[in-house]
């Protein structure tokens, strides 16, 4: 029987891809997706090892499913992998209940593959008050795209989100910074050093602040050998300042024990990226 609920959230969905503009950016993914998702991750991994920098992926759900081999890769360095949702869809679009069967889902599939995990992401950063409350209902020590509404992004500091009852959330939010690959990439073309001298200059401002920054940085075109080394010069700038790059869970464990960054860094720096898909098959089945 067809769930007319979830068609019609489908489709919602599908209108705040941008119509026409679907083609363009399948045609991207496609050329993104000509290398193995296997060597994307082996050349940041070889990068951030070298200045030994931390890195989240929040990962969706279904998709791991369908390729242990690679989660188990993940799960191999010494990263993080957080939830991204069971699909990848626009949570703004689906109802309480839509929601809440999703992420109960997503934490289901990371326990049955044993992915351990302490935080949550929402795709396309994109929340209700609904998914607010549903990210403390479901226990979470932490968020990372709640920090993207604009109320927050401009923000250096972890803060807690606002729940129905008037108290704040159990768990810290982190503000998330508005240069995101896709828009350094694939809005505005910037080439490796453009995108490199983009992140020190975030990496300075929240420095001036004592503050933390945190990226989203999608492997899929991160790990592009033509984008990869962007991460060099920013990194050199990191380790000359001693600004401090943990997974997420590091810096809000050490910040709730000392409300400070360890080794009295002048700044955090947290690099995420979310896996949404690891082939192009897997992109094209998000429709």
């Amino acid at each position: 029987m067809v769930n007319i609920s979830r068609l019609l959230s489908w489709s919602k969905h599908l209108r705040a891809r941008r119509g026409s503009k679907i083609f363009r950016q399948t045609v991207r993914m496609f050329h993104y997706h000509m290398q193995p998702f296997q060597l994307l991750l082996t050349r940041i991994y070889e990068v951030l090892s070298e200045y030994e920098a931390g890195f989240t992926y929040p990962l969706v759900a279904s998709t791991a499913k369908k390729h242990l081999r690679l989660v188990e890769m993940l799960k191999s360095y010494p990263y993080e992998i957080a939830i991204h949702g069971y699909k990848h869809v626009r949570y703004q679009h689906l109802t309480y209940q839509q929601q809440d069967r999703d992420i109960f889902k997503a934490i289901r599939t990371f326990k049955e593959l044993k992915i351990p995990y302490n935080g949550f992401r929402a795709p396309y950063d994109n929340y209700t008050q609904d998914t607010i409350e549903l990210v403390e209902k479901y226990k979470f020590k932490w968020d990372i795209g709640i920090g993207y509404r604009p109320e927050y992004r401009k923000n250096n500091t972890i803060f807690n989100a606002p729940l129905q009852n008037g108290k704040l959330s159990s768990y810290n939010c982190v503000p998330l910074n508005v240069w995101s690959d896709d828009s350094m990439i694939d809005r505005y073309k910037m080439s490796a050093k453009q995108i490199g001298k983009t992140l020190i200059s975030q990496l300075k401002h929240a420095k001036s602040k004592q503050g933390v920054l945190m990226f989203d940085l999608h492997p899929i075109r991160l790990g592009q050998k033509q984008y990869v080394s962007c991460l060099i010069p920013f990194l050199e700038y990191a380790q000359k300042i001693n600004a401090w790059l943990p997974t997420v869970s590091e810096a809000i464990e050490y910040w709730n024990k000392h409300q400070k960054w360890k080794h009295d860094a002048p700044v955090c720096c947290l690099l995420t990226g979310d896996i949404d898909n690891f082939t192009f098959w897997d992109y094209l089945r998000r429709f």
